[in-house]
């Protein structure tokens, strides 16, 4: 079995550019949502005329759609994402527009019918409904409340009750209102996570960066070790992953 030091220094030397996490094959599991998000975009894609998919990470999602709209638009802010989405994307008629994920949205009024995003930070409900036509579509798939917080906690200690409750879908339900949408799905699911050794740990960490700001290997080196021992006496550590799914409507 790869020692301590050899599956940290792996998982800290793979890049971790894009939003590609098959790195993990093997090494983590992770329960997928009932609502098939990819599968459901792809099918809302096939009947839109304009769409824009905000956040789109290396645009893999939405490289996966079979049958794009005439005027398919992707924007997204990091970037080694932004280079990979417009390698993936462009060959596709896709537009790959740099935006730092804060308002404005780069587009006229009413430009799109269907918006699309998954896993974004933050969404800006009011541009959302801006840049939507009167009865065009939102469609996402975010992380819910309080998601792998076993690891989040093991690592910072007990949250606030705030950091437990943010990202709740009641809150994006009054908000997507509030901008002049009317939601018309709304979907949510606590999924099971494992992680099976300590680079897996390390890679999720590195890439998913808001779990534990500023997370480096040798700030937490002592807290890495001990999860190393605890994963290799006890097995897989466990956590929950929560997902919801939302669709709203302009009105």
């Amino acid at each position: 079995m790869p020692t301590f030091e050899e599956l940290i220094a792996e998982a800290a030397a793979v890049s971790v550019d894009g939003w590609d996490f098959s790195w993990l094959d093997g090494r983590a599991t992770e329960e997928r949502p009932p609502w098939a998000y990819a599968r459901s975009m792809a099918a809302r894609m096939a009947d839109a005329r304009a769409a824009l998919d905000i956040q789109t990470g290396g645009g893999e999602v939405l490289a996966s759609v079979p049958e794009l709209p005439p005027l398919t638009v992707a924007t997204e802010s990091w970037p080694p994402n932004l280079a990979r989405a417009a390698a993936l994307l462009r060959p596709r008629g896709v537009g790959v527009v740099a935006d730092p994920d804060e308002p404005p949205l780069p587009f006229a009024d009413g430009v799109f019918d269907l918006v699309v995003s998954r896993h974004p930070v933050r969404v800006w409900w009011d541009e959302i409904a801006r840049v939507l036509r009167p009865g065009g579509r939102y469609f996402s798939q975010e992380v819910g409340p309080a998601s792998v917080f076993e690891l989040v906690e093991y690592f910072l200690g007990p949250q606030p009750p705030e950091a437990r409750s943010a990202r709740d879908p009641g809150r994006a339900v009054a908000a997507a209102e509030a901008a002049g949408l009317d939601v018309v799905d709304l979907r949510t699911a606590s999924l099971h996570t494992e992680f099976h050794d300590i680079g897996a740990v390390v890679y999720f960490l590195r890439k998913v960066v808001w779990m534990v700001p500023g997370f480096t290997v040798e700030a937490y080196r002592g807290r890495l070790a001990e999860l190393h021992r605890r994963i290799e006496g006890e097995g897989p550590f466990v956590a929950t992953t929560t997902r919801f799914l939302i669709e709203a409507v302009r009105r």
